[in-house]
C-alpha cells in the first residue's frame, strides 16, 4: 500500500483542515460541511493526476483540438453518514463517476468496547473500475476495512483509493500490513499520532457526523 500524505506540501488544503478542527468554526455546520466538501475537491484533483489518460480529438468552432482526458471508469463510495459532504466534494470534481454507499458503524458493547456493523449497501459493479472510498476519519481502520470488504462483493476494482481527511498513525500502520499490494493506496490530508481509550483520533476534530448533521441519540 502506498501512502500519500498531502500535508507534506503546504497549500490552502491546510486551511480547510485547520477550520474543521477549530472548535469555534465547528459551530457553523454549513461551513463544516463545505470545508469537508472542499477537501474532497482538492483530494479528487490530486488523485486524478494518477489516472490513465489518452488523446482525443475535440471539434471546436474553429478547428480540431487534441486533448487528454481520463479513461478510468470511476466509482466513488462513501460510508454513511459522516462521509456524505466529503463524498460530494469528490463528485463535484469527478462528476461523471458512478456512486456507491455503504453503512459501517460502531455498535458499543459498553463505554469502550465496540464492534463494527453494517446494514446497507448500494453499489454498481466494480470489476475493472477505479474505486475511491471517501471517509473523513480513519481512526482504527475497522469501518473502512469492513466497507471495502462489503464493496468487493460487487466485483474487483483495478485500483482502490482510500481517501481520508484525518488518519491516525495506528490505522496507517494497520493498513500497511493489511494491504500489502500496490492496487490499494491511502490518501490523507493530515496524520495524527494516537487514539484515546474510546478509539477517537487525538487531537482529531471530534465526531465528523455529528458536526456535519447534528448529534444522534
Amino acid at each position: 500500500m502506498v501512502l500519500h500524505d498531502l500535508s507534506r506540501n503546504n497549500s490552502e488544503l491546510s486551511r480547510f483542515v485547520a477550520e474543521i478542527r477549530d472548535i469555534n468554526v465547528q459551530k457553523d455546520r454549513l461551513r463544516f460541511r463545505r470545508n469537508l466538501e472542499r477537501i474532497g475537491e482538492v483530494m479528487a484533483y490530486e488523485i486524478s493526476k494518477t489516472f490513465a489518460y489518452s488523446t482525443k480529438e475535440i471539434q471546436t468552432p474553429l478547428g480540431v483540438s487534441q486533448v487528454y482526458t481520463s479513461d478510468n471508469p470511476i466509482v466513488i463510495a462513501t460510508v454513511l453518514r459522516a462521509g456524505l459532504p466529503f463524498h460530494q466534494g469528490f463528485l463535484n470534481f469527478l462528476d461523471k463517476a458512478e456512486n456507491a454507499f455503504v453503512s459501517a458503524f460502531r455498535k458499543y458493547k459498553d463505554s469502550v468496547q465496540f464492534e463494527i456493523c453494517s446494514e446497507y449497501l448500494a453499489s454498481p459493479g466494480l470489476d475493472g473500475k477505479t474505486l475511491i472510498i471517501a471517509d473523513p476519519m480513519l481512526a482504527t481502520g475497522s469501518s473502512i476495512e469492513m466497507a471495502y470488504n462489503i464493496l468487493l462483493t460487487k466485483g474487483t476494482p483495478e485500483h482502490t483509493y482510500i481517501a481520508c481527511v484525518i488518519a491516525s498513525q495506528p490505522a496507517i500502520d494497520y493498513f500497511a500490513g493489511k494491504f500489502a499490494g500496490d492496487n490499494v493506496s491511502l490518501w490523507v490530508a493530515a496524520i495524527d499520532p494516537e487514539l484515546n481509550d474510546h478509539a477517537y483520533i487525538i487531537p482529531g476534530l471530534g465526531d465528523a457526523g455529528d458536526l456535519a448533521f447534528g448529534e444522534k441519540e
